[in-house]
């Protein structure tokens, strides 16, 4: 008889049934496990009759297949484990000690099959790159201004807490009330932390001019795109446009008395970008240019997307704008995504930046799963 497509679990165990990890998953580790042991095999023995380049063909494969199966050997190790704590929980003496080891098994078991997940999934260079953010204003008047301040100081906060540079690259605004904001987040592995931000966030609050105490809701829209380098796109100065003209202003010493703001219009695909938060014409079309890579990136980067992924329906969408995902609820001190439908009581801590990882966390989980339920 064969081995079983997936490990048996006590049905008692807070396992069974919960596991990410479904019989076909199981499969597919268990055949690139044998794939690990003949790679080894045949690397060990005779290779004499190999060339260079068959070489370098295995032991590419080997090293491949060993960032699954080691952390899978883990985990059946920690299933092995798990049975044993299950046992032990039906002696009153042992029942204490293995309730508490099991709780910290099962965090455990949790992060392998994550890792598992990722290292079976394709690899996107774009993940690892920084990010460009915009967030504008949506429905909701001043108090949706008010609202797009408040979720670019969120981004800022998150930002520092995890060792990123958050620069602002363009702003449009009066104090408090942000109509719009432009800004670079430099950092290894950034986009892929704040792909998922992209959508319309909607905030239900009274505002502070409210005096009869009715709650408004309010949008902003964000789009999250992969930092670009010449690199990846390659823009021709014959392909832009670059008109100047004067930087608008409240008036006073704050007007720009010289053409320095600059519109820059990419003709073949006609995006426009303008860019007036620096008084030097050269700095503001530098910033310019950055964003209009950004945004050249990822229409390639959804193009090529949309033609892998058209015969299906993502559970995580796509990171369209006019996606709603996230609803900012203050009266229930609530923050709710819509897409894993998952709510998270501390609006305090995720408008600091501190809860926002939970969630990302869990959109990052159910995104691996159905990109890899989509391969199978």
């Amino acid at each position: 008889a064969g081995s079983p497509s997936r490990p048996e679990l006590p049905p008692g165990s807070e396992l069974a049934g919960k596991s990410n990890l479904t019989p076909q998953i199981h499969n597919k580790l268990q055949f690139l496990q044998k794939k690990y042991t003949d790679l080894a095999q045949q690397l060990s023995g005779d290779i004499s009759q190999l060339d260079r380049q068959e070489m370098a063909r295995l032991s590419k494969e080997l090293s491949d297949a060993s960032n699954v199966v080691e952390p899978y050997k883990r985990l059946l190790e920690q299933y092995s484990e798990l049975i044993e704590l299950q046992q032990m929980l039906n002696t009153p003496s042992l029942r204490s000690m293995a309730q508490e080891e099991r709780e910290v098994l099962l965090g455990s078991i949790a992060a392998t099959e994550q890792e598992i997940i990722s290292a079976l999934l394709p690899k996107d260079s774009a993940e690892q790159a920084g990010a460009i953010l915009e967030i504008r204003a949506g429905t909701g008047g001043d108090e949706a201004s008010l609202f797009c301040g408040d979720l670019l100081q969120m981004y800022e906060k998150y930002a520092l807490l995890r060792g990123w540079k958050f620069s602002t690259v363009s702003m449009i605004n009066d104090g408090e009330r942000v109509r719009e904001a432009i800004a670079q987040v430099s950092g290894r592995g950034v986009f892929g932390k704040l792909m998922f931000e992209s959508g319309v966030h909607r905030v239900q609050r009274v505002p502070a001019t409210e005096t009869q105490g009715r709650i408004h809701t309010s949008t902003a829209t964000v789009a999250v795109l992969p930092q670009a380098t010449h690199v990846h796109v390659d823009i021709k100065e014959s392909d832009l446009r670059i008109d100047v003209f004067r930087a608008s202003g409240k008036g006073g010493q704050h007007v720009n008395t010289t053409d320095s703001a600059v519109r820059v219009t990419h003709l073949p695909s006609g995006v426009v970008v303008e860019n007036q938060q620096e008084r030097s014409q050269i700095q503001n079309k530098e910033k310019a240019l950055l964003i209009l890579r950004a945004r050249l990136y990822e229409r390639e980067r959804q193009r090529l997307a949309n033609e892998r992924r058209a015969s299906r329906n993502k559970l995580i969408g796509s990171g369209d704008r006019s996606e709603k995902c996230r609803t900012y609820n203050y009266a229930q001190n609530r923050v709710t995504d819509h897409r894993i439908n998952f709510s998270l009581y501390d609006i305090e801590g995720f408008m600091n930046g501190t809860a926002l990882q939970l969630v990302i966390d869990q959109l990052r989980i159910q995104h691996d799963l159905d990109e890899l339920a989509s391969m199978e």
